[in-house]
């Protein structure tokens, strides 16, 4: 427990660094914007001296390094700036759009989980025969289709042909939660297949080295249990698949956002989307950086996870 403590400790106090690293490139990448920040805020018809004076006084001609330091302290107190007119506080946009990409990345990690672990342990359980054929197929087949083009084939089959489900839109849970569930489906199925066809892959290759394993057929020889056995056969088996984990939920997160503009869901998607076909650089700097830093904790989280799973790891 104390080694854990530890390592769990490093991992966390490595954050802090880790989140100025991205504020950083983030800050950097943006600089280089061709957008001019004095124009969206002016508009059109503003002056040149106007122009220069917005410049002036929002420390747009100050050094590179200074106006970096002003956006971290700017960020300590959780402002990040301004829209373009009509102005609202970046924060509050993505306060109001972040929880529907959660939303939608976590029902899709979820929906991922449920038919990796499936197909995994029916291809390891079969192994060799049509099972487990099939099951090769279609992971092959899920981790080949995009996400997006996903999306568009179930919108043509479940919301036009079959109109079982909304184009898009999204329904609050609040006020419905039948209506948010169906609203969320399409894009979660989208999402999810790709990332669990990947993960299937990998469980079924865990379960296969597991079931192979002297302990197993130790336990088969002893008649225990069919369940029993795969139980703990699969709790050994789900390691490896938890280590690339974190990586997927990053894939997730950023799949999240083409897909919330294919089903035109409210989240950080539109915010971005909005961002740069309007030039508004603090709000495309916002969500991005938002959805990185979201990205960086749920990927210390899923290492914390590995080393309560895996009690081997932490002696090192």
């Amino acid at each position: 427990m104390v080694a854990f403590l530890r390592l769990a400790l490093r991992r966390v106090a490595m954050m802090p660094v880790m989140i100025l690293g991205i504020a950083l490139l983030v800050f950097v990448v943006l600089q280089f914007s061709p957008v001019d920040p004095a124009f969206n805020a002016l508009g059109e018809s503003a002056t040149p001296e106007a122009r220069a004076a917005f410049a002036e006084a929002n420390g747009l001609n100050d050094p590179l390094p200074v106006r970096y330091f002003d956006f971290l302290g700017q960020l300590l107190h959780f402002d990040l700036g301004m829209t373009v007119p009509p102005s609202q506080p970046v924060i509050d946009r993505i306060t109001a759009a972040f929880p529907l990409t959660l939303q939608l990345t976590f029902l899709g990690l979820l929906l991922a989980i449920v038919l990796a672990v499936a197909g995994g342990v029916l291809g390891a359980m079969y192994r060799d025969r049509w099972p487990d054929q099939l099951f090769r197929v279609l992971s092959m087949a899920g981790v080949a289709i995009p996400s997006f083009w996903l999306g568009v084939l179930l919108i043509q089959q479940f919301a036009l042909n079959t109109r079982v489900f909304p184009t898009g839109g999204y329904t609050n849970p609040a006020d419905s939660f039948s209506g948010w569930l169906t609203t969320m489906v399409l894009p979660a199925v989208s999402l999810a297949v790709p990332v669990a066809a990947s993960l299937a892959r990998l469980v079924r290759t865990a379960m296969v080295a597991e079931l192979d394993r002297d302990y197993v057929r130790t336990a088969q020889g002893n008649g225990l249990p069919v369940h029993l056995v795969i139980r703990s056969v699969l709790r050994n088996a789900l390691v490896t698949p938890l280590t690339v984990l974190g990586v997927k939920v990053g894939y997730l997160l950023s799949g999240a956002v083409v897909i919330e503009a294919i089903f035109d869901l409210p989240g950080m998607g539109k915010l971005i989307l909005e961002g740069v076909t309007g030039g508004d650089v603090a709000l495309v700097q916002g969500t991005v950086l938002t959805i990185a830093i979201a990205f960086l904790v749920v990927n210390v989280i899923v290492d914390l996870l590995y080393l309560l799973v895996n009690p081997r790891i932490r002696t090192v």
